[in-house]
């Protein structure tokens, strides 16, 4: 079975400064990799050379099978990140939000209905604009998104940010549901407690570089 994701000695740049300085990951599809390291230490910039938002200075970088240093447009349809900057526009209403991300995968608008009615986003809520949401409600928008996209491979930084309880045990079952469903996961995060019910590796990332994946759950 070909790997979901494949860095090798991966090198990346903002303006001149490496963000990757060598980075390595392997994740299978099914897997669930959680990327840990300080602040500044690459884990959102591994989940952007995987979305294909950010160039491959030098490496090998294959994502789904596609060579994300030859072409980094290929990939953008088949995987779905969430930031910390979620990506939405204020001045759209959460169904159009979710229904515009629909329809930039080629997906179908009935994916995005069944999504918000999975995060509680229903109602009056789902005409009104993204920017008089709360910080939790637009999380919510965002991770609707996602899931109505159906991605292959799911990029998730910090994704409890944000989120109550009740949120962060939605995503915790949002996760569990795209893995049982074949996709692949990789998340920045700090710890590996909010995925107790998985076997998770764990790579440490730290100065732009990874070290070997040990099993933390």
């Amino acid at each position: 079975m070909a790997p979901a994701v494949l860095l090798r000695n991966v090198v990346a740049l903002s303006g001149r400064f490496p963000v990757l300085a060598g980075a390595d990951l392997f994740a299978e599809p099914g897997d669930v990799v959680l990327l840990r390291g300080a602040n500044g230490a690459g884990k959102t910039s591994i989940l952007r050379v995987c979305a294909g938002l950010l160039p491959v200075a030098s490496g090998e970088a294959l994502v789904l099978g596609e060579d994300v240093c030859r072409d980094r447009r290929t990939v953008r349809r088949r995987v779905g990140m969430l930031g910390h900057a979620n990506g939405l526009y204020d001045d759209l209403s959460v169904a159009d939000n979710v229904r515009f991300a629909v329809r930039a995968a080629g997906g179908r608008s009935a994916a995005a209905d069944a999504a918000m009615e999975r995060l509680g986003l229903t109602g009056r809520l789902r005409d009104l604009s993204v920017g008089r949401l709360s910080a939790g409600q637009r999380r919510r928008v965002a991770l609707a998104a996602l899931v109505a996209r159906r991605p292959e491979l799911w990029l998730l930084d910090e994704p409890h940010a944000g989120l109550d309880e009740d949120g962060r045990r939605l995503v915790d079952a949002l996760v569990l549901e795209a893995v049982a469903g074949g996709a692949t996961v990789l998340v920045a995060a700090h710890g590996p407690a909010w995925l107790e019910d998985l076997p998770v590796r764990s790579v440490e990332v730290a100065g732009g570089r990874t070290r070997e994946a040990v099993l933390v759950a």
